[in-house]
């Protein structure tokens, strides 16, 4: 688990130390710098090679996560020409490792000055971690597939228990895994026991697939998601309905579905196929869903981060935010497992930067800080109707 990041001159974030904890939600504006904090951890992961020659990779082939172009468009635009860019990571248990980049204006990589045995080594022992292991990553970002009924298998990607970084491998993965039992009991919806006609005990449905249709029944109530084999290489996805006393509807083409189901379909796999030590990065979970899923999808969020699970979550909801308040008041424990940095513009007389806020959760799910602009929309366009 990485236990804290501080950037140097990276692309609009001058300076900045984040410590991090289980869930870490990055709030703020449009261009304000939360993609760039996302961005540093991706260009560790897809530099492939970076233990033995110290070279960050810019652009993502053939690991792609992110291109960002050239060392110009990585490096702090204000920074004077003797500064390096510099990424200093921790991981929970281990000593600190500071990478220091040199900067050549046109080139696609950025190389690390005097790497060190050392430095090789520290990334080396820490590639079973969520953010350099094969299969203890999951990276979603906001521009996701799609609602579409026939989707291409991936085995490959699949097979490391990956749904890809646009949800393309979603539903090969239901397909293949959607029968095992999920890894943590507290992602259980609530609805998870049935009696047993026969024996009349409780019987509880941990499978994959089962919590997915519960969880997604918060989003679109009574929705069941079905998936089929039908070729070596294609999959496919309908969603039917359940209809008290007379089963299910007919299956429909989420094309006829909306986006709002499919879009949170992904979110909602990617949380509850977590395992112990992985890593998980989504960009706007809230996605085309409507303000009541969103709040829900908050919960699973804080739930999800109780367990063995790290969690960088960017998001512009009032609603996520407000759903992950309501689980930390309601379990109090959670509170010391998530942390809000919130996004805004330093304006300087001779450069601008991203100033960022630590805010932390009480067990009140009040927050210590609201900085101007934070979660007040709401608010400011209601007094216009007053």
């Amino acid at each position: 688990m990485i236990q804290s990041i501080e950037l140097r001159n990276f692309k609009s974030i001058k300076e900045k130390y984040f410590p991090l904890r289980k869930l870490n939600l990055l709030l703020g504006l449009n261009g304000m710098g939360k993609s760039s904090f996302i961005q540093s951890l991706l260009l560790l992961r897809q530099s492939e090679n970076l233990a033995n020659s110290g070279l960050l990779r810019l652009n993502g082939l053939p690991f792609e996560y992110v291109d960002i172009g050239t060392a110009r468009d990585a490096r702090y635009q204000y920074a004077p020409k003797a500064e390096t860019t510099d990424i200093i990571l921790k991981f929970k248990g281990h000593e600190v490792c500071e990478m220091n980049f040199g900067y050549e204006y046109d080139s696609d990589v950025l190389s690390a000055n005097s790497w060190s045995p050392a430095k090789s080594a520290y990334i080396s022992q820490n590639y079973s971690e969520g953010l350099f292991s094969d299969d203890n990553f999951q990276y979603l970002n906001a521009n996701r597939i799609p609602p579409q009924s026939v989707h291409t298998k991936g085995s490959s990607i699949v097979k490391s228990k990956n749904i890809g970084k646009e949800g393309e491998y979603t539903v090969h993965y239901i397909e293949m895994f959607g029968n095992e039992d999920i890894s943590f009991e507290n992602l259980l919806h609530k609805n998870s026991i049935n009696k047993d006609n026969v024996t009349e005990k409780d019987l509880t449905n941990k499978t994959l697939i089962n919590q997915i249709n519960l969880w997604m029944g918060e989003i679109s109530p009574n929705v069941n998601i079905q998936t089929t084999s039908i070729a070596s290489d294609k999959v496919k996805l309908e969603y039917s309905y359940t209809q008290r006393n007379f089963g299910y509807t007919n299956r429909f083409m989420p094309e006829n579905a909306g986006f709002g189901i499919s879009y949170a379909l992904h979110v909602v796999t990617a949380l509850l196929a977590s395992r112990p030590g992985e890593l998980i990065i989504i960009e706007n979970p809230e996605s085309h869903i409507h303000p009541r899923g969103q709040v829900e999808l908050g919960k699973l969020i804080a739930l999800t981060s109780q367990n063995d699970v790290q969690l960088i979550i960017e998001t512009h909801s009032d609603h996520i935010i407000n759903g992950i308040r309501v689980a930390v008041k309601e379990n109090p424990a959670l509170k010391d497992n998530a942390i809000i940095f919130f996004f805004e513009k330093e304006m300087a007389e001779s450069e601008q930067y991203s100033k960022i806020t630590n805010i932390e959760i009480d067990k009140n799910g009040e927050l210590s800080d609201y900085p101007q602009g934070f979660l007040d929309e709401w608010s400011n366009q209601l007094l216009k109707l007053l």
